[in-house]
């Protein structure tokens, strides 16, 4: 099956479980400098799963849109150090 024809909602859950355990990946999502070059960095993930993710499909689809929108704005709150 390709993964390009399933709903956004699970091609973003694939892409999820492709960063999880994605040293490189999550480095270089870390050290982002905004939400824009993180949304650049999963583009090219998603391509290179074949997932065709389209930046709007990463700005409005949990949990990847929750991630941006963090790394865009200060915490509300921070516990501990």
């Amino acid at each position: 099956m390709d993964p390009s024809s399933l709903p956004v909602s699970k091609r973003i859950t694939l892409l999820v479980r492709a960063l999880n355990g994605a040293e490189k990946t999550n480095q270089a999502l870390a050290t982002c400098a905004d939400g824009d070059a993180m949304v650049d960095i999963l583009l090219g993930a998603s391509a290179k799963l074949g997932l065709r993710l389209t930046r709007r499909d990463l700005t409005e689809t949990p949990p990847i849109r929750d991630w941006i929108w963090f790394k865009n704005n200060q915490p509300l709150i921070t516990i501990g150090k």
